[in-house]
């Protein structure tokens, strides 16, 4: 096979997939995450697509370098691959911190559960259950039975209090990609916002919430 229609269709492949811009799209949803307080959706798509990326850019930039190509070319190259692997990495590094950190809360949740990818709910799986048999070992199984859940104070608890929960309430910096007008910030219908596109503001997450999941703002 000619190395040089095999390096072109290479090139090719990899300005195809980066003209949809999905560094940019990447890069949105590696902040978003970050700035949530919750678990987003997973944006199986986009890492699916990310993934192709980096694998083309590896082939590249490995026969820009057998084929002796301009070294800033290949720099060049290198650097988008570098930021590419950052953000993915990032990206998904985030979300399992997340699961960590409100693993019992999001396998009890449906709604949250289900934003979570096939491998991260084998994941949320394995560490819940990992986690309740240290704690069976190291604390639980010597206290009282009424004390013995993982998932409440007592048994007198009505609620799983032990439960760690994002907060929805915690404020968050967000920017909007057009203009919105006026935003109902309350379920009263009392307290409005005009909000203006590229204008950055503080928000109460929970008010801001579909416009997060819809596309429409972002958290910077």
């Amino acid at each position: 096979m000619d190395s040089g229609a095999g390096e072109s269709s290479a090139a090719d492949d990899y300005e195809s997939l980066m003209s949809t811009t999905d560094a940019e799209l990447l890069k949105s949803a590696w902040r978003n995450e970050k700035a949530a307080p919750e678990i987003l959706n997973y944006a199986a798509d986009l890492v699916q697509r990310s993934r192709q990326q980096i694998q083309l850019m590896e082939e590249m930039v490995e026969d820009y370098i057998n084929d002796g190509v301009d070294p800033l070319t290949v720099s060049l190259y290198q650097i988008d691959l570098d930021r590419t692997m950052f953000l993915l990495r990032s990206y998904l590094r985030t979300r399992l911190q997340k699961i960590e950190k409100y693993v019992f809360h999001i396998q009890k949740t449906a709604e949250e559960w289900n934003r979570l990818s096939k491998q991260e709910q084998k994941f949320a799986s394995r560490f819940a259950g990992d986690i309740k048999h240290h704690l069976d070992q190291s604390v639980l199984s010597r206290l009282p039975d009424q004390y013995q859940s993982h998932l409440r104070q007592s048994a007198a608890s009505e609620e799983d209090d032990m439960v760690p929960e994002p907060q929805l309430d915690s404020y968050v910096v967000c920017r909007s990609k057009k203009y919105l007008g006026a935003y109902q910030l309350d379920d009263g219908g009392q307290e409005l916002i005009n909000i203006e596109a590229d204008d950055l503001y503080a928000l109460p997450y929970k008010s801001i919430k579909p416009l997060v999941e819809s596309g429409q703002v972002d958290l910077v």
